[in-house]
C-alpha cells in the first residue's frame, strides 16, 4: 500500500491517473444529480409543515454537509504535506479549496432562502449560520495564502497549518444546534427513518452526486496545479509536444 501511496506522489503518474478518473466522477456525479432533483423536485411529496419549500434541502443539505467534508480532507492532506513533506498533498489541499468554498457559499445561501418563511428573515447570527460563515472565511483565507506566496513549499505550509487550526470550526458547526440554543433544526434525522423514505431517497443521491461532482472539480484543479507547478520539469515538456494534456 505504502508503494502505491509513494507512486501517487509522483506528479507525472498522478496527473495521469486524475486525466482518467475525471470523465468517470463526471459523469456518474451528474447523473446522480439529476436522478436526486428530478425524484426531490417533481416526484417527492410536499411536507405537511413546510410545503413545498422544503424541497430546498435537496441542494442545501448536500452543500452543508460536504462543505465540512471537503475541509476535513484538506486538513487531511494538510496534515501530510507538513509532516511527510509530499508536494502533491500540498496540491490536493490546494485543488480542494475552491470547490469547498463554492459548497460553503451555495449552503448559506440555500440556508438563508429555507429560512426566510420560518424565521421572518433572510439572516440571523444564529451558531450554525456562524460557524458556517465562518467556515467559508477559512476557504478564503487558505485559498488566499496559497497565492500569497511565490515559493509553492511556503504557500502549502502557511495554508496548511490555517487548514489546521481550522479543524476546530467543524464541530462546532456539527453540535452547535446541541450546544446552544439555535434556530436551525437539527441534522440527525436527515438521513434516517425520522423522513418519508420518498424524501430520503433522493436526499441520498444528490448527497452522493455532491460527493462525486466535489471529486472530478478537485482532480481537474488538481491536473492544473500540477502542470502549473511542473512547467519546468521534462514529462510536461512532453505533454506540450504532444498536444496538450491528452494523457
Amino acid at each position: 500500500m505504502w508503494k502505491w501511496l509513494h507512486q501517487l506522489g509522483k506528479p507525472d503518474r498522478l496527473y495521469r491517473l486524475c486525466g482518467r478518473l475525471v470523465p468517470w466522477f463526471a459523469v456518474l456525479g451528474v447523473a446522480a444529480l439529476l436522478l436526486g432533483w428530478i425524484w426531490g423536485f417533481g416526484f417527492a411529496p410536499a411536507d405537511y409543515q413546510q410545503g413545498n419549500s422544503y424541497r430546498i434541502m435537496y441542494i442545501h443539505v448536500p452543500a452543508a454537509m460536504w462543505s465540512m467534508g471537503i475541509y476535513a480532507s484538506m486538513a487531511i492532506a494538510a496534515f501530510i504535506g507538513l509532516v511527510w513533506q509530499w508536494k502533491t498533498a500540498d496540491l490536493a489541499a490546494a485543488a480542494m479549496a475552491p470547490v469547498g468554498a463554492v459548497f460553503t457559499f451555495i449552503a448559506l445561501i440555500t440556508g438563508s432562502a429555507w429560512g426566510k418563511p420560518m424565521w421572518g428573515t433572510w439572516w440571523i447570527w444564529d451558531a450554525r449560520l456562524t460557524s458556517e460563515l465562518v467556515l467559508l472565511f477559512l476557504y478564503m483565507g487558505v485559498i488566499a495564502l496559497y497565492n500569497a506566496f511565490d515559493d509553492r513549499r511556503m504557500a502549502g505550509r502557511a495554508a496548511g497549518i490555517l487548514i489546521l487550526v481550522g479543524v476546530v470550526n467543524l464541530p462546532i458547526i456539527h453540535y452547535s444546534v446541541q450546544w446552544w440554543n439555535t434556530l436551525h433544526q437539527g441534522s440527525s434525522g436527515m438521513l434516517q427513518q425520522s423522513i418519508d423514505p420518498s424524501m430520503r431517497s433522493p436526499l441520498r443521491w444528490s448527497i452522493l452526486g455532491y460527493l462525486l461532482v466535489f471529486i472530478s472539480l478537485t482532480l481537474m484543479r488538481l491536473r492544473n496545479l500540477l502542470l502549473f507547478t511542473e512547467r519546468h520539469r521534462p514529462w510536461v515538456a512532453e505533454l506540450a509536444a504532444k498536444g496538450g494534456r491528452k494523457a
